[in-house]
């Protein structure tokens, strides 16, 4: 019998457009660094320091990476967040820090910061273990920058400490990358560090996500969370009905067979206005279920470490038979066929 899970995804900026906020800078100063100097490093100029100017998520990494080489010390991304005060956040993270429990400041963290950065959330339950892992849709296959990925677990671990007003930490944290000396890891974050692992993920505890929160203040979600929820509808009704629904999908297929309903809930309509939308599109769900799927598993494959079942159990094929029959028909040559020819390509390209 597979273990309960419970999924809780968010889907991304229809745009790959960051505007990096206070935060960020105030967490450039804690760590003794100047915006100046960083932005020179990136090749960027100084209006993304005022605002006025949007990043990509290519000159996003690219921040980070700066960082990296001027800080000279591996601890220095989960401290970036750690040093910095509340009294410095912005207020998607001030929604999270006010929420009922640890759980749904992870989830208004998620949902939320949608609305000025381009990463997508996912947060799992499996038994006693909640995982909460991210991701940059926009990265092109580009992995994320080690130290901001440091620094977006040490501000979900940040929320829970600060908001449950206690040291709580994670069960483990597992990472892709080989380990490194003087990170600070085991006396931060207070837990195993799995490194060379098969993805990145931080793994809190069950009873810790469910305890309340000390700074709780109905009040103030009350007059921040509606103004984010007209924000993220607005943006998402610049986007047409069967991008955002492909959008959902990305995000539901890992290991999960999404229908109608679960996208539709996702989108905040109901299933027959879903329909009746798609179908006014000349398509439907199931169409974009097997689109979704096709462009999906393409980018699995064209990643030489992700193994064939795996790739068939991310696009939501549990039969491998049923898998190979579908990839066959989309591709015309077996999955196998089609990595070695793809691959071929790319070394010729070089």
């Amino acid at each position: 019998m597979k273990a309960q899970t419970d999924q809780f995804h968010v889907s991304g900026n229809a745009q790959d457009r960051i505007k990096l906020p206070g935060v960020f800078w105030a967490g450039l100063k804690s760590i003794g660094l100047t915006p100046g100097a960083v932005l020179r490093r990136s090749n960027l100029p100084p209006t993304v320091y005022n605002g006025e100017s949007f990043v990509t998520t290519a000159q996003n990494f690219a921040v980070w990476r700066a960082i990296r080489e001027l800080a000279g010390d591996p601890a220095m991304g989960w401290k970036f967040m750690s040093q910095v005060g509340t009294d410095q956040y912005h207020p998607t993270l001030l929604a999270a820090l006010h929420a009922r429990t640890y759980r749904e400041s992870i989830e208004r963290l998620a949902r939320y910061k949608q609305l000025c950065s381009a990463e997508e959330f996912q947060i799992s339950t499996k038994g006693d273990e909640v995982l909460v892992e991210v991701s940059w849709p926009f990265a092109e296959k580009e992995p994320a920058p080690a130290f901001l990925l440091d620094a977006v677990f040490a501000l979900v671990l940040e929320l829970g400490r600060r908001g449950t007003k206690t040291r709580l930490n994670p069960k483990r944290i597992e990472l892709t990358r080989q380990a490194e000396r003087d990170n600070g890891f085991a006396e931060y974050f207070g837990c195993p560090v799995k490194y060379r692992a098969t993805r990145d993920v931080l793994v809190l505890r069950t009873a810790d996500v469910e305890l309340p929160f000390a700074t709780h203040n109905d009040e103030l979600l009350q007059m921040l969370a509606p103004q984010f929820e007209n924000q993220l509808k607005a943006g998402r009704a610049k986007q047409g009905i069967l991008d955002q629904v492909k959008w959902v999908l990305k995000r539901l297929l890992s290991g999960s067979r999404p229908d109608l309903l679960m996208v539709a809930k996702e989108l905040g309509m109901s299933d027959r206005t879903l329909q009746r939308r798609i179908t006014d599109e000349g398509t439907t769900f199931r169409q974009l279920l097997t689109d979704t799927r096709h462009e999906l598993v393409r980018q699995y494959l064209g990643d030489p470490s992700v193994e064939i079942n795996e790739a068939a159990f991310l696009v939501g094929f549990e039969d491998p038979t049923s898998f190979y029959r579908a990839f066959r028909s989309w591709e015309g040559k077996t999955p196998a066929e089609w990595r070695a020819a793809h691959q071929h390509r790319r070394t010729h390209r070089r």
